[in-house]
């Protein structure tokens, strides 16, 4: 009965937890119904440029950018629970600021500058909710975790990250059905960034009743607090012994960043860039959008989005299931095979101007092979791949590196579509293969090895690096 009790207490307080992760994915996706809208109301209203427009859409990621620097310096500063408390207030704000931009200073219906200026603000606002969240997300639910389920329960998080998209999928496509465009374009789309609102609201209240981390009472001096934690998650029997090793982590001191050489560095911003350069971000935020340019109609596009979003879950399952057998290097080489095969042909549709089903199968063919790869298994790489000392730092400028790189092919993508639309989505393609030959090249293989091993490994390679440098 005890251990019932211990394990429904550790699954409550991760459940919460990654409502962080359903808020990142709702956030980065919502934008997927409303971009036409938006289109209409700010960069149609006021004669503006499609790059102006893919600035628009992609407006929140430079949010993301500052939340993904700065999350190191509020989790050690305010530890992690108030910081996801304060991520969640942003995605509250944000959601009805996005909704109603015009709010205390302009007028509805009439497009300004200033209003498009107050709307990607209130984006802005909402992504460094999301850059927060998906730095500190995976770092909480670490730190409470047992050792033997940390990596299941870790991997929960990306889950919740699809589910999120897919929530939002559904919640547009409610939104839009049996609705005229006029409708959607004046009130609809309110409606879309209105309803993040809710699970924000929920994920704030939830973060009350959950502990902070152990790790962070350790850092501050709060052992009892955290010993009392440990022994409801792991029994009286083993929070001693764990609290001597929470204590021997926190006894590692910082390192220069490039202790370790530069190809751990490179190889962990690498990882971030060609998750990004591959283009998923294109079709979750472009995707009605991408099937309406392929002769669907607006409610068949949304439909078409949401099988994508299912599509999206039960490939996530397939990598979590299979993460710590296959390992992570063959299942990153297969699903970038599997992205360049629909890639490639998307891009060969698009060279035909051929549209049917074809096309719809080429996309779930590229986001399935994604989400068994690459989606979740760049965040499991970046946890492990760096050596205890310089985590931190290094973590920071990985993630600051994804988001940067995401904002970039965002922004993009409706530039690039309007130039060619077999030549953007045949870049994706090419990178797609690239990605393939960096990861069998340079990526190591991290399954089955600790954190110390880790640290071996890398001390390893640059003493080795050191003494073909001196001959």
């Amino acid at each position: 009965m005890k251990q019932n009790q211990n394990t429904l207490y550790l699954m409550t307080i991760t459940l919460v937890a990654t409502l962080g992760g359903l808020l990142f994915g709702y956030d980065t996706a919502v934008i997927s119904g409303a971009e036409k809208s938006l289109e209409k109301y700010f960069i149609d209203g006021l004669n503006l440029s499609s790059l102006v427009h893919g600035a628009t859409t992609s407006s929140a990621l430079i949010g993301c950018i500052i939340g993904g620097i700065i999350s190191g310096i509020f989790a050690s500063r305010f530890g992690r629970k108030k910081s996801l408390i304060f991520a969640a207030t942003l995605f509250f704000l944000s959601a009805l600021g996005s909704a109603y931009p015009e709010v205390l200073f302009f007028t509805k219906g009439e497009p300004t500058i200033a209003l498009l200026l107050t709307f990607n603000l209130y984006r802005i606002i909402g992504g460094i909710g999301v850059g927060l969240a998906s730095a500190i997300t995976p770092m909480y639910i670490s730190e409470v975790a047992p050792a033997a389920i940390r990596g299941r329960l870790v991997s929960l998080n990306q889950f919740a990250i699809i589910l999120g998209m897919l929530v939002v999928y559904f919640v547009n496509w409610s939104i839009t059905s049996g609705q005229t465009v006029a409708w959607i374009d004046d009130i609809g789309w309110r409606y879309m960034f209105a309803s993040e609102a809710i699970p924000a609201l929920l994920f704030g209240s939830l973060l009350l009743i959950v502990p902070e981390t152990p790790r962070y009472l350790a850092l501050q001096g709060e052992e009892e607090k955290a010993l009392h934690i440990l022994s409801r998650i792991n029994g009286k029997e083993r929070a001693e012994a764990i609290m001597q090793d929470i204590k021997s982590s926190v006894s590692h001191s910082s390192a220069k960043l490039f202790t370790y050489g530069k190809l751990v560095i490179t190889i962990g911003i690498l990882l971030s860039v060609f998750q990004q350069f591959v283009g998923i971000n294109v079709a979750l935020y472009y995707a009605p959008r991408i099937f309406e340019s392929m002769g669907a109609a607006k409610d068949a596009s949304m439909m078409q989005t949401v099988v994508m979003g299912l599509v999206n879950v039960v490939f996530t399952i397939v990598a979590i299931l299979f993460v710590d057998k296959v390992g992570r290097k063959p299942l990153l080489i297969i699903g970038s095979v599997g992205m360049a095969i629909g890639m490639f042909g998307v891009a060969s549709m698009a060279y035909t101007n051929a549209i049917g089903i074809g096309t719809l199968i080429f996309i779930i063919i590229y986001t399935a092979s994604f989400m068994m790869s690459w989606g979740p298994i760049c965040w499991v790489l970046i946890s492990e791949i760096f050596p205890n000392k310089i985590r931190g730092q290094a973590v920071a400028i990985a993630v600051a590196a994804q988001w940067t790189a995401n904002y970039f092919i965002s922004s993009t993508y409706p530039m690039m579509m309007e130039f060619s639309g077999t030549m953007t989505y045949g870049f994706y393609g090419v990178m797609s293969v690239l990605s393939a030959l960096f990861v069998w090249k340079l990526v190591p293989e991290t399954k089955g090895k600790t954190l110390e091993e880790m640290e071996t490994l890398w001390s390893r390679k640059q003493a080795v690096s050191k003494d073909a440098s001196a001959s």
